[in-house]
Order: structure tokens, then C-alpha cells, then sequence
């Protein structure tokens, strides 16, 4: 039997079940995993989580009077696309972090939300990295300070949760990447950057690129749209599994994505040629098809799981990953 994938970048439009299928494999036992879905014991990495925070700065920034930098009201898209390449850095880190088995740890700043400073600083370096402006730490100190406190609470359940799932060694485990990219409803294909996977797969970092493999969400923008508007809980907008993402962005950042594209363009089947540092890549990929909704009911208590639907499920993402691992033996 082949070995675990090392790297799963779990992929597709929002609301169209990555998170509900984190879920349940998270839930499996390490002998489903490994003989089933070529899989070892998951860690989780996620994006949403930053996102969640930059609107928190940016509502923050807007009480008092400020320029919102990430966000100008809680219904728009970004306002700086590069801040796609942002989130993917942070995801590098992130990434780094679980290899070097490296917890973070913020350091005391006076005013007391270390925290928060700790993640404003991350946002401002990361923004360099991709070329955006790093706005942050050109705020007024006592602006910057006020936001800070007001987001210490958060950060800090960051800071534990990401020192959480760190796991005491990587050895024969996977770690799912999840998020989400795409451009505006209509958009004529190439995406251009920083918008679509080619940009934000061009963006990881080699360590992740070296390893990684694609598990693709296939769902329309249509039924994506309808998927949100039915998980969002407004009580709970941080919430990997019940935020809702407003309808300006489902139409102008998700109105389309470009992975068909990617596997149509590439000259590997079942795989996503991406160039990045200096070289070209082939990503194995294995769509999931949830085109007819095979995911919603992970949501539920388990006691309520029916066998047929846990039946669909599971063998739809195993013969997905299936597809996954043949497409690797071919592409190396």
C-alpha cells in the first residue's frame, strides 16, 4: 500500500462542505483513514480563522474613526486582493511552525495584549511579503493600542488553539490545508492574480508544494450561494463550520473559480501545473463530487447520521483520494 499523503490542500468554493468533510474524517479511526483514504491522522490548518480576525480589525478600526484597511463594511470584498497571498503566507508559517514543532509565543508588550500585537505584526509581514502595504504598524499608537485590547481575547484563543494542534511529531501524519479561492461571477478564465488557486498554489511555500496533493470540493457557484445563505448562524460568525460569507463577496470574490481550468490547462492528467520558485510543479488532484449534497448532515449530531448518507460520503472521498494517489504514481 502507497504511504499517507503528507499534504492535502483542501479546496473549493465556500460553503460547499470542505469543513463538514474535515470533519468527518477527523472522526474516523486511523485504520479507515490509512487503508481507505490514503491518509494518516489529520492536523488541521485553516485560513478562515485570519480572515475572521481581519474583518474583527477592521470593525474595530472603523469605530474609531479609522480607515478599515482590510475591509470597509462588513459586506464587502477585500481591499486588497493581494491580501489572498497574505492569507497563504500566513498558512506557510503556520505550516513551518508544525514542522519545527514551534509554538508561538507572543511576547509581552506594554498595555498588555501580546496576543494581539503577535497577530499584527504577523498580518503586517505577511502583506510585505506579497508586496501590500503593511498599514498596521502605521497606525497612531494609541489607535493601534485601543484595537488591540479589543481583539486580545480572540488572539489569545488563536494562539491557544494553534499551539494545540501541534502536534509531538508529523511521522505518518497528513496535514489538511483549507481554503478557498476564486474571482467574480462571469470572469473571463485565466484568473489574473492574486485571485484563483494558480495564484494562491504559486504562493505556498516549497515545503508545502513538495508534498502537497489537491482535494477538490466540487460544488456550482450556484449551489455554493444557496449553501451559504443556509449554514450561516449570525451569532456565530466565527465559526468554521455556521459563518456566512456576505453576498457581495459570494458574487465578486467566488462567483467562479478556476480549478477546471488549472486541471483542463495542465499537460498531466488528474493534476494542476502551478510555476513557483523557479520551477514547475504538478499537484495530484481528486474532485469530490458534492455537485447533489452529500455533506450537510455532518453537521448534525452523529447519533442522527444516517448509514446511507455516511455511506455517500465515505465512498465519494475515498474514491476521490483514490484518484489522488494514482494521479501522483503518473505525475512523479
Amino acid at each position: 500500500m502507497s504511504r499517507p499523503i503528507d499534504v492535502l490542500l483542501l479546496t473549493a468554493l465556500p460553503a460547499s462542505g470542505k469543513s463538514e468533510v474535515r470533519r468527518y474524517l477527523a472522526g474516523l479511526t486511523p485504520e479507515q483513514c490509512r487503508d481507505e483514504m490514503h491518509l494518516g491522522p489529520t492536523v488541521q490548518l485553516d485560513d478562515y480563522p485570519y480572515v475572521h480576525l481581519m474583518r474583527r480589525v477592521s470593525q474595530e478600526l472603523r469605530k474609531l474613526g479609522q480607515d478599515g484597511v482590510f475591509f470597509d463594511s462588513d459586506e464587502l470584498p477585500m481591499k486588497e486582493p493581494r491580501d489572498w497571498g497574505m492569507l497563504i503566507e500566513l498558512l506557510n508559517e503556520d505550516f513551518d511552525d508544525l514542522v519545527a514543532r514551534r509554538p508561538a509565543a507572543p511576547r509581552p508588550v506594554p498595555g498588555g495584549s501580546p496576543a494581539a500585537e503577535w497577530l499584527l505584526d504577523r498580518f503586517d509581514a505577511a502583506r510585505r511579503k506579497v508586496g501590500a502595504r503593511p498599514a498596521l504598524g502605521q497606525l497612531e499608537a494609541s489607535v493601534r493600542r485601543t484595537v488591540a485590547q479589543a481583539l486580545e481575547a480572540e488572539c489569545a484563543e488563536l494562539v491557544r488553539d494553534k499551539n494545540a494542534g501541534i502536534p509531538d511529531s508529523l511521522d505518518g501524519r497528513t496535514v489538511v490545508i483549507e481554503f478557498a479561492r476564486g474571482g467574480p461571477d462571469r470572469a473571463t478564465l485565466p484568473l489574473p492574480a492574486p485571485l484563483g488557486y494558480r495564484y494562491s498554489f504559486a504562493t505556498l511555500s516549497e515545503a508545502i508544494l513538495s508534498r502537497a496533493a489537491v482535494l477538490y470540493v466540487w460544488v456550482t457557484p450556484e449551489e455554493s450561494r444557496r449553501k451559504n445563505i443556509e449554514r450561516t448562524d449570525p451569532n456565530d460568525p466565527g465559526s468554521i463550520l455556521h459563518h456566512g460569507v456576505p453576498m457581495a463577496v459570494m458574487l465578486g470574490d467566488y462567483g467562479c473559480d478556476d480549478m477546471d481550468w488549472l486541471l483542463q490547462q495542465s499537460d498531466r492528467p488528474d493534476t494542476v501545473r502551478i510555476e513557483a520558485h523557479g520551477r514547475a510543479w504538478y499537484l495530484p488532484v481528486g474532485r469530490f463530487d458534492n455537485r447533489v449534497d452529500k455533506t450537510t448532515f455532518v453537521r448534525g449530531d452523529r447519533a442522527g447520521w444516517r448509514e446511507a448518507d455516511v455511506r455517500a460520503l465515505h465512498e465519494g472521498l475515498a474514491g476521490a483520494l483514490a484518484r489522488v494517489v494514482k494521479a501522483a504514481e503518473r505525475a512523479y
